[in-house]
């Protein structure tokens, strides 16, 4: 019904003035744009880690168990976070100009550069991930095989072992092309205009919002592509082994001298760009304040928390009957019922965002800005993060406990409650943390369904870095990125 509204808002004007807000030259400008960001991502992307997840799994590389964690910590670290660490070292009063204020000018990153950097240091743990695990995950009799035909380890990589990993660029890159599509954070704060950046410009500058409910459906076509494009791609992929054969254990590459010293400072300049910068920055402007807890920060505290915490406990109930109809009555129907939540997912936060508000003002405007329709809100866009660990969760419970429950006179509701409930519950703790810490690191949503006056730690990070008052929005960016390394903690150590 939102997107509904959405479409009603778009074609409600009249012919002349759709065709002028359809065709204008600055739509093609913000596709341009936008297509060059999610280019550049995951260019630096591919180059960032592909090189870390071969030399943390594929070579004899000393404490590669450090140098993976390292690699992964970016995720604790928020887009809008990393942004406001990069904006931080350079121009008049930034880091580097007060720690060195007899060197040259460091220039501030802004614009294209500055969130290609930005949007890059905080989505290449995805790919790195999927990489490793990959090619952790190869048969390395296909190498072997290779290797005694002559050919030579650079051969093998290109013609056995990248041809291999192709899901795992797919995947990774239709997500980190998601993150940069929906992405408001970063791109807002680096003032470079791509369609999320101006679908949110338009909205509050214009007074009827026709043009941004198209520059919202531009959005969604551009998402809708990349769905396609990455399903068209993985059609009809086989790689699983063909006959019969033994597993091989894998053999790891042994690093030279001049080869182990590349990949330490490698591995190392990665850490220190998208892990000690940013943590540097924050730290060097905490520094700066007044270290007092401000009545600011408890506010944006709970104010996060408030809608964090209902969020997290909504997406793992709502997720039971989602994953339950999926794996216990696998049919077309509960096939496509299991994939709205995916789709909800997809579709970039502005655009979802205005299509919800369209639907409130015109069918009940009395809740209009109040916080159960951010919560309503936070709930549809985050709920396909909990239907995963709870889906995992019936996979792994036999279906024979509810039938003999059923053979003991119990109802079908009896039989759920009393034997595959209790072993749902580690998987929907997973899933509430899963999307506990993705709502606390929520922005768009907040920023155009949230009532007047309400603070969370991502808006007030956002608000003080576009003002380039970092000392003040210290304390903001510490706060998320401590629960946000929690959380990541929490994660590698139940993965090992």
């Amino acid at each position: 019904m939102p997107l509904g509204y959405l479409f009603a808002k778009a074609f409600s004007a009249e012919a002349t003035v759709l065709s002028d807000i359809v065709f204008r030259w600055r739509n093609g400008e913000l596709f341009l744009n936008t297509l060059l960001l999610a280019i550049g991502v995951l260019t630096l992307d591919i180059l960032l880690a592909m090189p870390a997840a071969w030399l943390t799994s594929r070579t004899n590389l000393r404490a590669r168990r450090f140098w993976t964690v390292l690699c992964v910590l970016p995720l604790a670290i928020p887009g809008y976070v990393m942004a406001y660490a990069l904006l931080a070292l350079g121009g008049n009063n930034g880091i580097v100009a007060q720690l060195f204020p007899l060197s040259a000018r460091f220039p501030r990153l802004s614009g294209y550069w500055g969130a290609l950097i930005a949007l890059s240091a905080y989505t290449s743990p995805y790919l790195f991930l999927n990489l490793r695990s990959a090619l952790l995950g190869l048969d390395p009799s296909l190498e072997e095989a290779a290797r005694s035909l002559g050919h030579r380890y650079r051969e093998v990589f290109f013609y056995v072992i990248l041809p291999q990993l192709r899901p795992a660029f797919y995947a990774s890159g239709l997500l980190i092309s998601l993150h940069v599509l929906g992405d408001f954070g970063v791109v807002s704060l680096m003032r470079y205009e791509t369609f999320s950046y101006a679908l949110y410009t338009e909205y509050m500058l214009s007074f009827e919002h026709i043009s941004a409910a198209w520059l919202a459906l531009m959005l969604l076509a551009f998402t809708a592509s990349l769905l396609a494009l990455e399903a068209r791609l993985l059609k009809r992929m086989r790689l699983h082994r063909a006959g019969r054969g033994t597993a091989r254990h894998l053999s790891l590459v042994s690093l030279g001298g001049p080869g182990r010293t590349a990949a330490y400072f490698f591995l190392s300049l990665l850490g220190f760009v998208t892990v000690a910068i940013p943590i540097g920055s924050i730290l060097f402007w905490m520094g700066q304040g007044d270290g007092q807890i401000t009545p600011g920060l408890i506010k944006g505290l709970i104010g996060s928390l408030s809608i964090a915490l209902p969020t997290g406990a909504l997406c793992a109930v709502i997720a039971v009957p989602f994953a339950y109809l999926n794996v216990r009555h696998p049919s077309r129907l509960s096939d496509t019922l299991g994939r709205i939540a995916y789709i909800v997912y997809a579709l970039p936060p502005l655009a979802f965002a205005l299509s919800l508000i369209f639907f409130v003002l015109n069918s009940m405007p009395f809740i209009y800005k109040t916080l159960p329709v951010l919560i309503y809100a936070c709930t549809l866009h985050f709920l396909a993060e909990a239907v995963g660990p709870v889906r995992s969760s019936i996979y792994q419970a036999s279906p024979h406990l509810e039938e003999a429950a059923r053979s003991l006179g119990y109802s079908s509701i009896q039989a759920f409650f009393r034997t595959l409930f209790p072993l749902l519950i580690r998987g929907m703790l997973t899933a509430t943390a899963l999307v506990f810490l993705a709502t606390m690191k929520e922005l768009p949503l907040t920023l155009l369904l949230s009532p007047a006056g309400y603070e969370t730690l991502a808006l007030n990070v956002w608000s003080y870095t576009t003002e380039a008052m970092f000392a003040e929005g210290a304390p903001y960016a510490l706060v998320m990125l401590l629960i946000s390394a929690a959380f990541v903690g929490v994660v590698l150590r139940k993965q090992g």
